[in-house]
């Protein structure tokens, strides 16, 4: 049995599932749900790690397989965003919410010590205070050539998240580090803020802040999920480990590149922007919403695709 569905992965690698009539389909998806289960029993019962490591990745592959019948074009893409992009935030959400908790205790910490001691605010940010106390806008400048700002302002975010990414490689120090280095940012730009009461800044951050600070705690995430199997394997082999949750990382960056390009130009258009205030929480209210709701987003993939195929 699991020779056959190691044949018909194999097939499918090569010519793709579409190439399959309908008894192999039907063979291939029987095959999986079985394999899946025997995957199951011998993480409980057999205990064999050479067992395990051969099931898990035979499943995975076949996973694969099934989920990404479409190969390539505008429906792989579309397929992407669809189910892929929300079902991996989903799976590994732990990671994320282990680096939101990490930003914010550097955030916390960041605040407290310049609630304290403002000369630390200028070893953070040279600069920030005097502007702070001096109610300079710095963000203004940006109306002044918006498209260029906004490119300037995603590639910089995109930068950030590709190093809190990359970061896991160093066994998740690097990752650290960034989240270590914005949380303090963060913490110290709303003490002063919030201390000399120039809330401009404050406002402008909102309307952009949900999506980009999310990008960040994401991909951050998808750093410590790269660091984990080299750290904790677990069942699989160091390689397997990080050949898996590689690909889950780095589905999870693609999908912080375009949160961030989103970010950016709101970042660009309407933060710095004359707008109401008012006008500015309701599109951070409106992102943060409609992105809950996008991740939530059921995955029905194997379903619908394996009816799609039985149909052709």
């Amino acid at each position: 049995m699991w020779r056959r569905l190691e044949e018909l992965v194999e097939s499918i690698r090569v010519s793709r599932l579409t190439r399959l009539d309908r008894n192999e389909v039907r063979e291939l998806a029987r095959l999986y749900r079985r394999t899946a289960a025997d995957l199951a029993i011998a993480r409980q019962e057999v205990r064999d790690p050479l067992l395990v490591n051969y099931l898990n990745g035979l499943v995975g592959r076949a996973h694969g397989a099934i989920y990404r019948y479409e190969g390539t074009g505008f429906k792989a893409v579309g397929d992407f965003f669809r189910f892929e992009l929300p079902a991996t935030v989903r799976a590994t959400f732990r990671y994320t919410a282990f680096a939101f908790l990490v930003t914010m205790a550097f955030a916390s910490l960041g605040a407290y010590v310049t609630s304290g001691n403002e000369a630390f605010a200028e070893s953070v940010v040279p600069g920030l205070r005097d502007n702070v106390i001096a109610h300079r806008d710095w963000t203004k400048k940006i109306n002044d050539s918006n498209p260029v700002h906004s490119a300037l302002i995603q590639r910089n975010n995109i930068g950030v998240c590709a190093m809190a990414f990359g970061g896991g490689l160093l066994a998740g120090l690097g990752t650290l580090y960034i989240l270590l280095v914005n949380g303090l940012m963060l913490g110290v730009v709303i003490q002063l803020c919030v201390r000399y009461e120039f809330h401009d800044i404050l406002i402008f951050m909102s309307a952009h802040g949900v999506l980009e600070l999310s990008a960040i705690f994401i991909s951050g995430g998808a750093g410590f999920l790269v660091a984990s199997a080299m750290i904790a394997p677990g069942d699989l082999s160091r390689l397997d480990a990080l050949l898996l949750k590689g690909r889950q990382a780095v589905v999870l960056l693609l999908g912080c590149a375009v949160m961030l390009v989103i970010a950016g130009t709101i970042e660009g258009f309407i933060s710095p922007s004359e707008v109401p205030a008012l006008w500015k929480f309701a599109v951070a209210g409106s992102t943060g919403i409609l992105m809950v709701l996008y991740f939530l987003k059921p995955d029905r993939r194997l379903a619908a695709g394996t009816a799609e195929l039985l149909r052709t």
